[in-house]
């Protein structure tokens, strides 16, 4: 599967479009419980936003399309995102509903000690609709790229999400990233079935094995979605495989020492989008998505920057053994964008 369309021949047309809702996270200054937490930082935190960061700072043309409240965390938000190179044009502001933020320990999210506080709901993103977007915007990208998170927001997400996956001659490729998050569903027991529904629409999905449909069977998630062109399973620390068509191919995780165990979800859906946008064979598309996953882990907070576009490809080109003994540390991305710049690639 390549991506449809040319990059920049119409106006305003970039590379991949990503809507979603982002919030100003607060992470703790030290681990504990957030009730003995004296202090935060501030930062930015969203699955779609976040993708198109990491794009963008891989080298490729990115819009972020949300609403955000009329206040300072809405300006944080679209100052910080488009601080990455993310077109921000077509980010709405509301007068009447806040920026949504959240809080989190520091502890790793799988762990029974992580603790997040959201303070979301009645947010500016929660009443995105097919109403108040620029859909034009929305739709001007080779890929647009959607999650789970917003089709849970309001019943006005998700009849807009229902819009923007619904089969139409001229739409984008559609990227959708499951994000099943049990919590958002509390009230609505049909959430897997509604994620499934708008996966079946969306001609790329990326899925967590534990997260529906498949008790962590690879196979049996793509029995329980076998109209998307491409399929991404996701197998934790073990790896990811790819299903195109009728084949699958499957490529282990890289070792890595984890810094932050956030953002690396998002930073893999960034990592094989930017191969599929470049035209690279499914292994390199799941090897570059684990390298920049590789460079989320490494690194504090939801973002950090990508390794640079040579070396990764040098990484992603490694034989089977030669990628098997790859190890990753913090710093890693760094490194190699020194020696990119000595040393000119051949």
């Amino acid at each position: 599967m390549t991506a449809p369309g040319p990059t920049r021949t119409a106006p305003g047309v970039v590379d991949v479009v990503a809507l979603g809702e982002s919030m100003v996270t607060f992470l703790p200054s030290r681990p504990g419980r957030l009730a003995d937490v004296p202090s935060f930082e501030r930062g930015i935190g969203g699955a779609e936003s976040n993708t198109a960061c990491v794009l963008a700072a891989a080298g490729h043309t990115a819009r972020w399309v949300s609403r955000v409240g009329a206040d300072g965390f809405g300006d944080h938000l679209v100052e910080t995102v488009g601080g990455y190179g993310v077109d921000v044009s077509a980010v709405r502001r509301d007068p009447a509903r806040p920026t949504g933020v959240y809080f989190r320990t520091a502890g790793d999210r799988a762990t029974d000690a992580h603790e997040v506080a959201y303070y979301r709901a009645g947010s500016a993103a929660s009443a995105m609709s097919t109403a108040n977007l620029d859909l034009a915007a929305v739709r001007a990208g080779r890929v647009l790229h959607l999650s789970g998170i917003t089709a849970a927001l309001s019943a006005d997400c998700l009849d807009l999400m229902r819009e923007l996956t619904a089969p139409r001659p001229d739409r984008p490729l559609v990227s959708f990233d499951v994000n099943h998050r049990p919590a958002l569903w509390r009230e609505a027991a049909d959430g897997p079935e509604v994620l499934r529904e708008l996966a079946r629409g969306a001609d790329l999905v990326f899925v967590g094995d534990d997260e529906a449909w498949g008790a962590g069977d690879p196979e049996a998630v793509r029995a329980a979605l076998p109209e998307p062109e491409v399929l991404v399973v996701k197998q934790g620390a073990a790896g990811a495989t790819a299903f195109h068509g009728t084949e699958s191919v499957f490529v282990p995780s890289l070792r890595v020492d984890v810094v932050a165990a956030v953002g690396a979800g998002d930073a893999f859906a960034a990592g094989f989008l930017s191969a599929t946008l470049r035209g690279l064979p499914v292994r390199d598309r799941l090897r570059h998505g684990h390298l920049m996953a590789a460079a989320a882990l490494t690194a504090p907070g939801d973002l950090a920057a990508p390794p640079a576009r040579a070396h990764a490809d040098r990484l992603a080109a490694l034989d089977d053994t030669a990628w098997g003994r790859l190890r990753l540390g913090p710093g890693w991305t760094q490194a190699d964008r020194r020696a990119d710049e000595e040393v000119p690639t051949p």
